[in-house]
């Protein structure tokens, strides 16, 4: 057994939660009630496949291992009251009575500290009802107040609850141009320095590389946000298949880990789904294995802004599904090394982990994409999301430097000194990008000219 506990935070993580297990019962073929179809006696129900992230109550109804978390009402009441409603234990949805107010402090000290422990208790007792926890998934956004004062607070307790356990994030990312928030930079900040020591790996991607995926690969003009969380489904479906369905090579949580994350600090890889396409193109595009995992690697593919052409992959991992044979996998790996624009830093010379499931996606009917036979998700840890983290520093400098907003942060409970802090911590976390893209050969000339020290 491999169960897995989702914990959606927050608005966006609600609704990330929302499109991801919508997508969850197509492919287990789980009615919205949770239910299975009469004589339904599939290989899937004999292996017990969905375990991972349903529990199986009385009369064979699927409940999901899930809790929702907000501040305030309004987001998961439309759970409630929306088309799966029947699908999740009412308690495992738990609401305060007062929003963060896209207030780190309030997610982190005032409101969001009210609510912690029946959210630890609700996580404790699925917890409990799990035979082989492997770890927990935590969905949240970088900008909110719940999403980032909350997510940190639970995440820390997390890490003294269930200290071994993996923890892995889907961040939405502050994005360049598209802000919901004047202080996302300050909320980004803040969570970032607060997690990063319990978070095992955070998988990041930003609405406005999304938004441009759905104009241009989908000709949706005005994306709305269930179209961009349908998008980000596909990907946390695809990273989750191996624990759920049979594969060529199956990968586990802690796999991922062991690949993607070469220091504990430097555990952000960037996020990318292939193909993307609407069903009146898809009869006229080419899909094999070699195509799409070409697409993988366009710079305009990628779920966060900033250009991998600019930086160095230490990792990638490859995540297949569908119709696809190792042989096909291998020859499209060995063309991608060759590329002129994709660069390994010098230190890691494999570079690729590799995941083939055989399950297809499974896609919403009504929705964007197209049904297709195969498809791919890159995970990818690259020095070149240290840009994106500059872009977000610059604005917390800005804006820091006249100490605009900072009193209502204070007004909460926090201290001044966190934000410097937090600051200090992020501009180490740049530092540790650039050290990482430096080539082996220069830091041992600059290490002989400043050798000071005895070597052991």
């Amino acid at each position: 057994m491999r169960e897995c506990i989702s914990i959606h935070v927050g608005q966006a993580g609600v609704q990330m939660g929302v499109a991801c297990w919508q997508l969850y019962c197509l492919e287990h073929g789980i009615r919205p009630d949770g239910t299975l179809p009469q004589g339904s006696t599939d290989h899937c129900v004999v292996d017990s496949c969905f375990n991972t992230f349903f529990s199986e109550a009385d009369r064979g109804k699927m409940v999901p291992r899930v809790v929702m978390v907000d501040l305030e009402e309004t987001v998961i009441d439309e759970v409630r009251t929306g088309e799966y409603r029947q699908l999740y234990h009412p308690e495992q949805l738990i609401t305060g009575k007062e929003d963060a107010a896209n207030n780190y402090a309030r997610g982190h000290y005032s409101t969001g500290k009210e609510i912690l422990e029946p959210v630890m208790e609700r996580i404790r007792k699925l917890a409990d009802q799990c035979t082989g926890l492997q770890g927990f998934f935590v969905f949240h956004s970088f900008g909110g107040g719940t999403g980032s004062g909350f997510t940190s607070l639970l995440m820390r307790n997390l890490s003294d609850a269930f200290g071994k356990k993996s923890k892995l994030e889907f961040a939405i990312y502050p994005a360049p141009q598209v802000s919901t928030a004047v202080v996302e930079p300050y909320n980004a900040v803040l969570t970032t320095h607060a997690t990063i020591d319990h978070s095992d790996c955070a998988f990041m991607v930003d609405n406005e590389a999304i938004y441009d995926i759905c104009r241009r690969r989908l000709s949706i003009e005005r994306p709305t946000y269930v179209n961009l969380n349908r998008l980000i489904s596909q990907v946390v479906s695809s990273i989750t298949a191996s624990l759920r369905f049979d594969g060529a090579l199956n990968v586990d949580l802690t796999e991922f880990q062991t690949n993607l994350v070469p220091y504990p600090r430097i555990h952000f890889p960037l996020a990318a789904y292939a193909p993307v396409v609407s069903a009146d193109k898809a009869y006229h595009e080419g899909m094999s294995v070699s195509e799409i995992t070409a697409e993988l690697f366009e710079p305009q593919n990628q779920m966060v802004k900033c250009d991998p052409r600019d930086g160095k992959y230490m990792a990638c991992c490859l995540l297949y599904r569908g119709d696809v044979v190792p042989k096909d996998v291998n020859a499209a790996i060995a063309s991608m090394k060759g590329r002129a624009g994709i660069r390994f830093v010098d230190w890691c010379p494999t570079g690729f982990k590799v995941g083939i499931n055989y399950q297809p996606p499974s896609v919403v009917v009504g929705g964007d994409l197209a049904q297709v036979k195969r498809a791919a998700s890159m995970l990818s840890n690259t020095t070149a999301i240290a840009e994106a983290w500059g872009k977000l520093d610059h604005k917390f400098d800005l804006m820091y430097s006249k100490r605009a907003f900072v009193h209502w942060y204070v007004g909460e409970g926090m201290e001044e000194g966190e934000f410097s802090e937090a600051r200090e911590d992020l501009a180490a976390l740049e530092r540790d990008y650039d050290e990482v893209a430096i080539e082996t050969a220069d830091l041992q000339a600059s290490e002989s000219q400043h050798d000071t020290y005895p070597r052991n």
